[in-house]
């Protein structure tokens, strides 16, 4: 006969489990992107206990840590993945490369087998920590010895503070179901380091700018939270502003001043800027070789300012390691001190001008005609865009004209194919009220188009537009290039109009010009998910 008292007992005994989901909700975490298993049940049972949070199923764990990404860029928030052992956390792995390369704040739960059997070989048993510690800012591991709270808290700081991005907690499955301690933590809680006073720069800085005659702002992703300051310190300088591929949509693309993306892909007028300046402030970059094409000639005939959260290893005329956004309020308070540039000013909209290509009357099905098209047909929605990679990503970053941040989301120093559609079911959970673009490629979104089942499932309306080419367009444009046009990327793909038939969701095919504003418009008001298949151009060229 069962003793009812006992069992009382243990109905009321707190779990670890149970405190890291209270954890979770104390925190403010409304939104986790997973995919159960054995190593996370003990979690997932609590979830089900939890009103607010929800769960997101998606069907690959990948996905997951790409909706995570999605909805943390278009939120501002951190981003919260839930996994189980072994294959569970190893399909994380390109996910979580990926916010690390893009300054991502990530959380990823990733349940673990039993820590008594370690030793053993063991089912679904992997090395979390020395398979992750490569492509994240920290591993934490959770012990018998840790108050799983406090380690939560701690993983959160971690991915918020200084440069932003994921981090992992390892959770051993015995643990999880243990007992929670509710001692205070005893692991190392040190305050993030300080970054050093720049007031000491600050003379030397605006000398710097006050000497120049065509000074030029480049604007990076580690300008995010800066956007209001960066506006306010270009108006009192009037100086013309570019971007790199991650800075997009910080500094508005319709305001006169700015140039368009520097860099391998960049517009002319940006990069033509950007030979002519002879200095240049970079705000939040990091310089990376799509920017800079080939390092030893950038920026060879200028003075380099570089202000950044994080020390870097190039020389620079002056290096400010400062939060862009304290040091630009620094600036805007000693505005009087700075000078204003109108020739320079006149020089580059005269080249900006010469420089800007005449615009055809669109004729036939080119991605350049397509994204123009688009990003007008939208433009009164204001809609979060969010890219894969490749030709469209590129285009994309040329055509339309993105004048608040968090509206442009892409992958950029990863490059990951398959990123768009999952981190486009990310931006809508983030932004239930906007229009949701996933511009994309028949090659990326074949990565991971087993998610237009999270579509059905959550009723994402998501709108999926397909640059079909039959080919990886980049790749072939460097085979021509570089390899004499042998060809490896030729594709046979399916007729996704019948996929998206096969998941219950709306699709259009668009072959001729004529056709591709009315599917727009069927494909925008149309409630759910929906699918632009656009056939264009099998050898058209950035």
């Amino acid at each position: 006969m069962y003793n009812t008292r006992n069992m009382t007992n243990l109905l009321q005994v707190k779990t670890s489990a149970s405190a890291l989901v209270e954890t979770l909700r104390e925190l403010g975490v409304d939104s986790i992107f997973g995919y159960p298993g054995a190593s996370v049940l003990s979690i997932y049972n609590e979830l089900s206990k939890e009103k607010s949070i929800k769960h997101f199923l998606v069907r690959h764990e990948q996905a997951a840590v790409h909706a995570a990404e999605g909805y943390a860029r278009a939120s501002g928030k951190t981003g919260v993945v839930l996994v189980t052992s072994g294959p569970g956390f190893t399909n994380t792995i390109t996910g979580i490369a990926n916010a690390y390369a893009d300054s991502t704040p990530l959380v990823v739960l990733a349940g673990d087998v039993a820590v008594s059997t370690h030793s053993e070989k063991v089912f679904q048993k992997v090395d979390i920590k020395t398979v992750a510690k490569t492509c994240c800012k920290k591993v934490f591991t959770f012990t018998k010895d840790d108050n799983i709270s406090a380690l939560i808290k701690e993983a959160f700081r971690e991915a918020e503070s200084g440069v932003k991005g994921p981090v992992v907690v390892a959770l051993p499955r015995n643990l999880l179901e243990a007992e929670a301690k509710t001692f205070d933590e005893s692991f190392d809680k040190e305050d993030s380091p300080s970054l050093p006073d720049f007031e000491n720069k600050m003379p030397e800085f605006i000398n710097l700018v006050n000497a120049a005659q065509n000074p030029l702002l480049l604007v990076g992703g580690g300008c995010i939270d800066a956007f209001a300051e960066i506006e306010q310190f270009v108006s009192i300088l009037q100086i013309p502003v570019v971007s790199t591929l991650m800075g997009i949509g910080i500094y508005p693309s319709e305001n006169n001043l700015y140039l368009g993306m520097i860099g391998l892909n960049g517009v002319d007028s940006a990069n033509e800027a950007l030979s002519q300046c002879d200095l240049l402030i970079a705000l939040g970059t990091a310089f990376s070789d799509r920017s800079t094409c080939k390092k030893n000639d950038f920026a060879k005939n200028c003075k380099v300012i570089s202000v950044n959260i994080k020390q870097s290893k190039r020389k620079f005329e002056l290096q400010i390691n400062s939060d862009v956004k304290h040091f630009l309020r620094q600036c805007i308070i000693k505005k009087n001190k700075f000078k204003t540039r109108d020739r320079w000013r006149m020089e580059v909209d005269l080249f900006k001008e010469e420089l800007t290509p005449q615009e055809e009357p669109p004729h036939c099905l080119h991605s350049s005609v397509v994204l123009e098209t688009l990003s007008e047909y939208t433009k009164y929605y204001e809609p979060v865009v969010v890219t894969d990679v490749g030709q469209h990503q590129m285009l994309t970053a040329q055509f339309f004209n993105f004048n608040k941040p968090r509206k442009f989301i892409t992958s950029g120093g990863l490059g990951t194919m398959g990123f768009g559609l999952p981190a486009a079911i990310g931006a809508h959970i983030a932004k239930p009220d906007n229009l949701i673009l996933n511009i994309t490629g028949d090659g990326s979104f074949q990565m991971n188009l087993q998610e237009l089942a999270t579509c059905r499932e959550h009723q994402i309306p998501v709108k999926i537009i397909i640059m079909n080419n039959s080919y990886l367009g980049m790749v072939r444009e460097m085979q021509e290039k570089l390899y004499n046009t042998r060809y490896q990327v030729e594709m046979i793909n399916p007729d996704f109009t019948k996929i998206a038939e096969a998941y219950d969701l709306f699709a259009v095919r668009v072959k001729e010009i004529n056709e591709l504003i009315p599917a727009l418009e069927r494909a925008i008001n149309h409630p759910g998910t929906a699918i632009v298949d656009i056939v264009i151009d099998s050898f058209e060229n950035i």
